[in-house]
C-alpha cells in the first residue's frame, strides 16, 4: 500500500486513525488504561460510583474524536522528528530540552480539552502543574534520555483531562 492510499483511507476513517493513535501512544510508552487511571484520579471524588472501566470508555471516546486524533498525531510526530534530528535548530534544542517557556506543547494540548469546555481547561491545568502518574514518568524519561517527550506528556494530560470532563458532563 503506497503513502497516498494510506493518506486517503485515514483521512476518511476515524476508526483507522484511532488505531494508529493508540499504537503510536503505546510505542511511546503510554496505554489508554494509564490515561484512564489519571482520569479516575481526577473524577473519583466527584463521582463515587466511578470505575476505571468507565474511565477507559471515556478515554476511548475522546481519542475517537478527529480533532483529538489530529492533535495527537501532530504532537507525537514533532517529538519523533526532534529525536531523529529532522527538525532544524533552534527548534530541535527547544523540543529536546522541553524548555518551559516554549508553550506550544500546551497550546496543542488545549486543542484537545477545548472540545470539553472550561472544566477541560481546569483539569488540564491541574495535571500539567502536578504531573501525576504516567505524566511524571513521561516527563522524567524525556529529561533522562535522548527521547523527546515535549508534546507527549501534555497530550496525555489533555486526553485524561478531556475524559474527566466528559465524565463530569455525563454525571453532573
Amino acid at each position: 500500500m503506497n503513502e497516498e492510499t494510506v493518506l486517503e483511507e485515514t483521512r476518511l476513517d476515524d476508526t483507522k486513525k484511532y488505531d494508529i493513535v493508540v499504537r503510536m501512544l503505546k510505542e511511546r510508552g503510554v496505554t489508554l488504561e494509564e490515561i484512564a487511571d489519571l482520569t479516575f484520579d481526577l473524577q473519583r471524588e466527584y463521582v463515587p460510583e466511578l470505575s476505571v472501566k468507565t474511565c477507559v470508555e471515556h478515554v476511548k471516546r475522546v481519542v475517537m474524536k478527529r480533532e483529538v486524533q489530529n492533535a495527537i498525531l501532530t504532537g507525537l510526530e514533532l517529538d519523533i522528528l526532534a529525536e531523529k534530528g529532522l527538525i532544524s535548530e533552534p527548534l530541535r534544542s527547544i523540543l529536546m530540552n522541553d524548555w518551559g517557556l516554549y508553550g506550544i506543547d500546551e497550546v496543542l494540548a488545549l486543542a484537545i480539552v477545548n472540545v470539553y469546555g472550561s472544566i477541560g481547561f481546569t483539569n488540564f491545568g491541574y495535571v500539567d502543574k502536578l504531573k501525576p502518574g504516567i505524566i511524571k514518568t513521561i516527563d522524567d524519561a524525556g529529561k533522562a534520555s535522548d527521547k523527546c517527550n515535549t508534546f507527549l506528556d501534555d497530550l496525555v494530560g489533555a486526553i485524561a483531562a478531556a475524559a474527566a470532563s466528559s465524565i463530569a458532563h455525563r454525571y453532573a
